[in-house]
């Protein structure tokens, strides 16, 4: 028999020790065998001779589902009163799917294919949906980043009412730190993605998706990240996109506010997923405060560098032969690198060129005044990145050297909190 994919099925199938049943939901295959995914994760390759199969339900076709449509309706809302909200797609995990060619993920997703696999969505909001780019994140560059913000800018200018950008985990924090300097927002902008693929049962996408649409729809006027706070489905944590960092490889859970509290959570109940509650953990900028504004320009040429013992100074000289503009160091403890760096660092901020010092331990705020190499730094010309994470911090100076080149203007806009970056109370 022909099996749809999505089918949900009972196999039995005869051994030698009996009979064996299989239930699952039928996956694409390149082979003659029917491949099931399992309710444990797994999937298990089954040859369809002398098996009894069981169809219990068969999938959906779904167009345009549920209550809200997928363009934006003229004016600010629809007849069905939803608000309007425009859904940006880069890719990654959770525009995804096994591609059974190569037993790999990777981005296949339209937006309108995540509309159509998250029907929920469309009973929160009328959603236009575009997709800028199908990649996972570690293709994700600066270039990118300067078209990302001038969408997200021209669709709140065109009425949109809040912004969601799918978006891959690995690299999320450095797009969502980039769009914070970028786009002052009246309306919230959220930054959302999984860990695990759509088309798996253990998937965070749908929960995350849900979650985020309603934080779009809510009152939060900043550049936030909303994913998964815990490894059931529970709750999804809204964090403030200079303060959030991926802190595990592949747990649902993996993204976690460093230095400072998350905004709130978004609690969802799989049983009613259209009772969703928020739990408001600290201030934030409300939707209206601020007036639209886009300062996209970046300078490209920065560099993160990470110390270690024994690393060589000379890697300082390397990239200014190379034309870089601005260096932020990932040093040890309170902001540290060895006393050999420094005549190297001298060199390097007397020729112009910003060096700014943040720290690996995550936690806490650089003090270069404590230690006399810290001491030493200073007088070098390093300028402290306070609390900020590095690759905020990395982000943060392409920015502000996209708009200022006077070192005195640079060191003064790196050390002022602009985008919730620098922790005004601190968070142990």
């Amino acid at each position: 028999m022909q099996l749809r994919e999505g089918t949900r099925v009972r196999i039995k199938k005869k051994s030698g020790n009996g009979t064996v049943v299989y239930e699952g939901t039928v996956m694409p295959t390149m082979s003659s065998n029917i491949v099931l995914k399992l309710d444990n994760g797994y999937n298990v390759g089954i040859h369809p001779e002398h098996v009894d199969v069981e169809v219990i339900k068969s999938p959906k076709i779904m167009k345009g589902a549920g209550k809200g449509t997928y363009e934006l309706e003229k004016g600010p809302r629809g007849e069905n009163d939803l608000p309007s909200l425009s859904i940006l797609s880069t890719g990654g995990t959770i525009a995804s799917k096994v591609d059974y060619r190569t037993g790999a993920v990777s981005p296949q997703f339209s937006t309108e294919d995540i509309l159509e696999a998250i029907p929920e969505l469309g009973q929160i909001a009328n959603i236009r949906g575009k997709v800028l780019y199908s990649i996972l994140s570690e293709n994700m560059r600066a270039e990118y980043w300067q078209k990302l913000a001038t969408e997200v800018y021209n669709e709140i200018k065109n009425g949109a009412e809040g912004i969601i950008v799918t978006h891959g985990t690995d690299t999320m924090g450095y797009t969502a730190a980039a769009l914070s300097f970028m786009v002052q927002t009246p309306v919230p902008i959220v930054l959302v993605g999984s860990q695990r693929s759509s088309d798996r049962p253990s998937s965070d996408a749908a929960m995350n998706a849900i979650g985020a649409a309603k934080v779009a729809c809510g009152d939060i006027a900043e550049v936030v990240v909303v994913m998964h706070g815990d490894t059931s489905d529970n709750f999804c944590f809204i964090h403030r996109a200079t303060k959030v960092r991926k802190l595990h490889t592949s747990a649902r859970d993996a993204f976690q506010s460093v230095n400072d509290r998350p905004i709130g959570k978004v609690y969802y109940d799989a049983n009613d997923p259209g009772n969703i509650k928020f739990e408001f953990l600290s201030a934030y900028t409300r939707r209206d405060e601020n007036e639209l504004k886009l300062k996209g320009k970046l300078e490209e040429k920065c560099s993160l560098i990470k110390f270690y013992p024994g690393a060589d100074p000379g890697i300082l000289d390397f990239f200014v032969a190379q034309g870089y503009k601005g260096i932020v160091l990932e040093g040890t403890g309170l902001g540290h690198v060895s006393a050999e760096w420094i005549p190297y660092v001298e060199r390097v901020t007397k020729s112009g060129i910003p060096v700014v010092m943040t720290s690996q331990c995550l936690y806490g705020t650089v003090c270069d005044r404590v230690y006399d190499t810290g001491r030493d730094l200073i007088r070098a010309g390093i300028i402290e990145g306070e609390d900020m994470l590095p690759e905020t911090a990395l982000v943060k100076l392409m920015w502000v050297l996209g708009q200022a080149t006077d070192m005195d203007e640079v060191q003064a806009m790196m050390q002022k909190n602009i985008a919730g970056e620098i922790s005004e109370t601190r968070v142990r």
